[in-house]
């Protein structure tokens, strides 16, 4: 089984995450060593909190570098709620603009909704042939958030695999997750997702083996 680590960078329920990790069989630890999180099978990168803080001390313990180094040589990184915000170019959480470790343009900006913080179980449409959500594309997730990204920005044209996205609708539409070859992420928390969550867990440790 894949050696998965659980970057531990100081934002983030780490030991949720491996928990539910370990349900897959993949072997699971949790650092923030530079090497280790670098030479690991996959990379499982959460946060909660703050944009603009998680997305300092992730560049705290270069965890930007080891994801785009990661990138570059296709292995697999996942990244989940604010985890998966600071992939983004930018946040205007608090009204600032905040960037981000940029794998993906676009912004993260606060939810055009009601009641804030969205907070709960929804729904998700996912694109036909995603691996993401093989299995569990009717399923629930559990989300906690009030800022998310509402406008695909990313234009991919020419031999490129355009990312597949997920929408979800919380008084607007929003991104609920991406896949984009060994990049994936999620807006909701798989980890806190029941059953459906643990099953999209496994879809992503069946694809680190194969990019083994």
């Amino acid at each position: 089984m894949p050696e998965i680590v659980v970057f531990d960078y100081g934002s983030g329920n780490v030991r949720s995450a491996q928990r539910a990790l370990e349900t897959t069989g993949a072997t699971v630890s949790i650092t923030s060593d530079f090497d280790v999180a670098l030479a690991a099978d996959g990379l499982f990168v959460p946060g909660v909190g703050a944009f603009g803080a998680c997305a300092s001390q992730l560049r705290s313990v270069r965890g930007d570098q080891i994801i785009e180094r990661r990138l570059s040589g296709g292995r697999p990184v996942m990244g989940i709620c604010v985890g998966m915000q600071v992939l983004f170019e930018s946040s205007t959480e608090h009204e600032t603009q905040v960037p981000g470790i940029y794998q993906w343009p676009g912004q993260v900006v606060e939810l055009r909704a009601d009641v804030l913080p969205h907070m709960g179980w929804n729904t998700v449409s996912a694109p036909k042939d995603s691996q993401m959500f093989a299995g569990v594309a009717e399923e629930r997730f559990y989300f906690v958030h009030s800022y998310a990204v509402t406008e695909w920005e990313l234009d991919v044209t020419g031999a490129f695999t355009p990312p597949l996205v997920t929408w979800a609708n919380y008084g607007q539409d929003f991104v609920a997750a991406v896949e984009n070859g060994p990049l994936w992420a999620t807006q909701f928390h798989p980890e806190k997702s029941g059953d459906a969550g643990l099953s999209l867990l496994e879809n992503w440790v069946e694809y680190v083996k194969g990019a083994k």
